[in-house]
């Protein structure tokens, strides 16, 4: 594993600092670094289930960004622990261990994707702080940790009309991770299971769960 990542020019090395120092305080605190061919994806996911009973809806922040051509790599580390090379302005220094993550064991598509819907940022933006305000509206006074997931859950993970029926912890990822700005429209594409929304400064990605193999509940025992 290299142990610097060598960017095109100084803003992009700027561009994935400031995107790891925000996802250092969302989620798990991981990002997912996948380079190849001049480009690195960074990735982070603001929300995401911590147990298969988790209704936490899987969120992904997604960041494009241009690196030196020969650096070639897919590993996950703590976002905090990223850090400037010195007085290089074109490279971070990574960590001397990775980390392992469920959610970047599952890749959103590279093509197929096809245009379904347009929102605007400020929706977004509006969305996003409706959410944030009804998650802590909804919290007792000293909440444990399975209440604080339980009411995130419920809160992020409701289908938003504003948001073409988009989870709304989408709005949330988008706000958070500093991808809206100004009056752009966001594109909404969708590639089978997954759907993407993509604003200038970055992408969210979400994906439905097909619970496969379950069928009715069927009443048992002695018949009237």
């Amino acid at each position: 594993m290299s142990s610097r990542l060598l960017f095109a020019d100084p803003f992009a090395a700027s561009d994935a600092l400031t995107f790891a120092q925000r996802a250092a305080r969302l989620g798990d605190g991981l990002v997912r670094l996948r380079a190849d061919n001049g480009v690195i994806g960074v990735t982070s996911a603001p929300l995401a289930p911590e147990s298969l009973l988790d209704e936490t809806p899987t969120i992904l922040g997604m960041r494009f960004l241009s690196v030196d051509p020969e650096l070639v790599c897919d590993l996950v580390v703590e976002a905090a622990s990223l850090t400037v090379d010195g007085a290089s302005t074109t490279s971070l220094v990574l960590p001397d261990t990775a980390r392992s993550a469920p959610w970047a064991g599952i890749s959103p598509p590279r093509g197929g994707w096809e245009i379904a819907d347009e929102i605007t940022a400020a929706t977004l933006a509006a969305r996003a702080q409706h959410g944030i305000a009804e998650v802590a509206e909804s919290m007792p006074a000293e909440p444990g940790a399975d209440v604080v997931r339980a009411v995130r859950a419920r809160v992020w993970g409701r289908s938003d009309d504003d948001l073409a029926g988009l989870p709304l912890g989408v709005a949330f990822a988008a706000f958070s991770l500093g991808f809206i700005a100004g009056e752009e429209t966001a594109t909404i594409r969708r590639s089978g299971p997954w759907t993407r929304l993509s604003l200038s400064r970055g992408h969210v990605l979400t994906r439905s769960t097909v619970r496969a193999g379950l069928t009715a509940v069927r009443a048992t025992g002695a018949a009237d």
